[in-house]
């Protein structure tokens, strides 16, 4: 008897239409794509190489996440990633964020727990110096570790989301030479808590951290990044500045 493999079916039946759904989602979230941009179906079937079908499944699916409009008769248009919804997403995250350290102290590997202790020491390294590209992949590194550490595949789905949802944001907002270390500062002493053993305390660090990303972004010209007038046809634009 052949042996039926749902997963194996699931993942045949959906992979063409879930490549184009997170291609286009990751070229909208770096920027490819502008916002208030037409994203337009033959011409990125053309150059993603598929038929219109997947692209416009696709873009229901873009529509369902809130980051792209479509109005009937004209086309699709991207929406992006609001000042509101960023604050929505770094508040949940930062209960979230919570809980992930929570379970990532019962659950940890020895591996897991080395290459954080790596990670926060490497981070100190290049703080001193200055090198605050590498600061950022160690801490982009340094949540990754903590999500595959919850031993949650759902809640690490959803933290991985968010985080990249805020990427682009953060990296328009965290020019500042002082959040760097001091977010590591933060990454250390969740990372010793998750290694005493101290659940409560690695939860309310993590809640905590969240909060104070969100507060250096609102510093560090969040705002002025999504300052916004209304056009004639209702979409949201850019404001002009006067020179």
């Amino acid at each position: 008897m052949n042996h039926y493999d749902v997963k194996q079916e699931v993942t045949d039946k959906y992979s063409l239409r879930g490549r184009v759904f997170h291609k286009l989602r990751e070229d909208i979230l770096s920027g490819k794509y502008e916002e208030h941009e037409e994203l337009r179906e033959v011409a990125i079937g053309e150059e993603l190489g598929v038929s219109r079908t997947p692209v416009r499944e696709a873009f229901r699916q873009l529509e369902l996440e809130g980051l792209i409009q479509i109005i009937p008769n004209k086309g699709a248009y991207v929406t992006g990633i609001t000042e509101k919804d960023v604050k929505d997403i770094y508040m949940i995250r930062s209960r979230l964020e919570g809980l992930c350290a929570r379970w990532a102290t019962e659950h940890i590997t020895k591996e897991q727990m080395d290459e954080m202790e790596e990670n926060v020491y490497l981070a100190e390294f290049h703080a001193a110096k200055g090198q605050l590209e590498q600061l950022a992949e160690l801490d982009n590194r340094f949540h990754d570790i903590l999500y595959e550490a919850c031993d949650s595949k759902m809640l690490e789905h959803q933290l991985k989301d968010f985080h990249q949802y805020v990427l682009r944001v953060r990296k328009k907002t965290l020019a500042n030479v002082n959040r760097g270390p001091k977010s590591n500062e933060e990454h250390k002493k969740i990372m010793e808590a998750i290694k005493a053993g101290n659940a409560d305390l690695a939860e309310q660090l993590a809640h905590q951290h969240m909060i104070n990303a969100y507060e250096n972004m609102v510093k560090n010209g969040l705002h002025e990044a999504y300052e916004q007038r209304t056009g004639s046809d209702g979409f949201l634009r850019p404001d002009t500045k006067k020179s």
